[in-house]
């Protein structure tokens, strides 16, 4: 440096301390250039994330799975029999009742305008038939005392005979008017929880419009939907488990098989009863219900259909062994939906590699993450 100094051109100090400057920049930047044309860089050793599964500990290998959700078996859609205005709510989703207990309210002035109304109706009629029954009661007395004749007492009875049919009507339509009182409270028919509630105070209900929904106490089951295509059977056994209770499963057997599909998405409702469901299996939870393939025998192993690695003709998989990913041979016995029936090649125990295997090379070191069910 003092050497580069010493042939520079005879300047002031200030301009020699700018000049020395930039001479170090320069030397700086053209070392480092140097160092990245004569260094290469070191490549880092990168170990690449799969998704695997176990063979033999995964829901996959059942044939089929469908999805579903948690409900009661038995299950109320609770309506008021008579048209208003609501005039409260007196319960909330997920609050627990009793046979009896009021849920929803509608106003009653107007249908007490109605009870008056029979009641009076009823009043008039029971004076009218004491009055005709004193009437005939007189002209029969004075008929058979040869006063009147047969005709006059005819009428007499007969007008009895109206107003005792009158009173009846009467008594009838006050009871009616009754019952539609009692209707302006929708109350539950059983114990149970709240499920859903479709109306809120101020909203006009016509009669016979779901209100409340009450899932009785009791036994859960399992809705899903299948296809068309599907073939179950009542009585069919079925493995259960919960997206969101991972170490939960139960077992099933179809109950109940709609006879007509839903218009709309053209599949048919399953019910499938849960005796003994587990206790932190809500209502209304995720489950996913699997059925076992009659067709495939018991050597046959069920793996998702992306597993598949086919290269010069032949069919494969990437199994894990030592934290490696090697190929094996594996025999297709038959597609079930997005699953691969195998007949051989893959054992109990075996860890598939389900994803990220694109990218894989024999004997190539791997981290590993489990894929779940599919």
């Amino acid at each position: 440096m003092q050497s580069i100094m010493e042939k520079l051109p005879k300047l002031p100090d200030k301009k020699k301390l700018v000049a020395g400057a930039a001479v170090v920049v320069l030397a700086a930047a053209g070392w480092q250039l140097y160092s990245s044309i004569m260094h290469k860089p070191q490549e880092a050793n990168y170990i690449p994330i799969v998704r695997t599964m176990t063979i033999g500990e995964s829901i996959a290998d059942s044939s089929t799975v469908y999805p579903g959700e948690v409900r009661g078996r038995y299950e109320s859609q609770l309506a008021f029999q008579t048209a208003g205005r609501i005039a409260s709510r007196l319960v909330n989703v997920g609050d627990r009742v009793h046979a009896g207990q009021i849920l929803m309210t509608i106003d009653p002035k107007d249908v007490n305008q109605s009870v008056e109304a029979a009641n009076a109706q009823l009043a008039s009629a029971i004076a009218n038939q004491k009055l005709a029954a004193d009437n005939a009661a007189r002209f029969n007395k004075l008929y058979a005392g040869g006063a009147v004749s047969e005709a006059t007492r005819d009428q007499y009875n007969t007008q009895l005979e109206a107003a005792n049919a009158a009173l009846r009507q009467a008594q009838a339509n006050a009871n009616a008017s009754g019952n539609q009182l009692s209707y302006t409270q929708l109350t539950s028919d059983a114990d149970g929880v709240v499920a859903a509630i479709t109306g809120e105070a101020g909203q006009v209900t016509a009669a016979g419009t779901p209100m409340v929904t009450i899932v009785r106490s009791g036994e859960r089951e399992i809705q899903i939907n299948v296809p068309e295509n599907v073939k179950l059977s009542v009585g069919q056994q079925a493995e259960i488990s919960f997206w969101a209770l991972p170490d939960v499963t139960a077992k099933g057997t179809v109950r109940e098989i709609s006879p007509i599909a839903d218009s709309i998405t053209r599949t048919y409702k399953v019910r499938v009863a849960v005796p003994q469901l587990p206790a932190a299996a809500k209502l209304g939870m995720t489950a996913k219900v699997s059925f076992k393939d009659a067709a495939a025998s018991e050597d046959e192993i069920v793996i998702p259909a992306t597993a598949l690695y086919q290269v010069n003709g032949k069919t494969q998989v990437w199994l894990v062994r030592n934290n490696r990913a090697v190929l094996q041979d594996v025999k297709v016995a038959g597609y079930v939906g997005n699953n691969v029936r195998l007949s051989g090649g893959l054992n109990k125990g075996d860890i598939l590699i389900t994803a990220g295997l694109s990218k894989l090379v024999d004997n190539q070191q791997v981290r590993l993450t489990k894929g779940g069910d599919i």
